[in-house]
């Protein structure tokens, strides 16, 4: 597996231990429908929160979450729509991103971005 495959799984578990922490009910992992997949899925204070992890190992020019495009944005929220009908869900949907990003030393450092887009952020 390729070196950024790995630390997208590294950051994806991060992110999974954090919301866990936070009380947060994991429902998925890397829930795919069609091309689409979603990283986490998971219910929270009645809510349904699918996250999308974005994670560099190295300094870039745009922050992380600048790379979650209306084009990703359409893709995940087709993907959440699927998720919903298919586990019989009818609660409020809120689409979080967590960033996951090395300090200086190396140390991984999670930024948590609740209600990050809306679903018609994707039209």
């Amino acid at each position: 597996m390729a070196e950024h495959n790995d630390f997208g799984t590294l950051a994806e578990n991060v992110a999974t231990e954090y919301l866990q922490k936070k009380h947060y009910n994991i429902l998925a992992r890397n829930f795919r429908y069609q091309k689409a997949e979603i990283d986490i899925i998971a219910a929270f204070n009645g809510l349904t929160v699918v996250v999308e992890v974005k994670a560099r190992s190295y300094n870039t020019v745009i922050e992380p979450q600048e790379a979650v495009t209306k084009k990703k944005i359409k893709s995940i929220v087709l993907c959440a729509d699927f998720f919903m009908q298919e586990n019989n869900l009818n609660t409020e949907v809120r689409f979080d991103i967590i960033t996951v990003l090395p300090d200086s030393d190396g140390v991984l450092q999670l930024e948590h971005i609740e209600d990050a887009f809306q679903s018609f952020d994707a039209n």
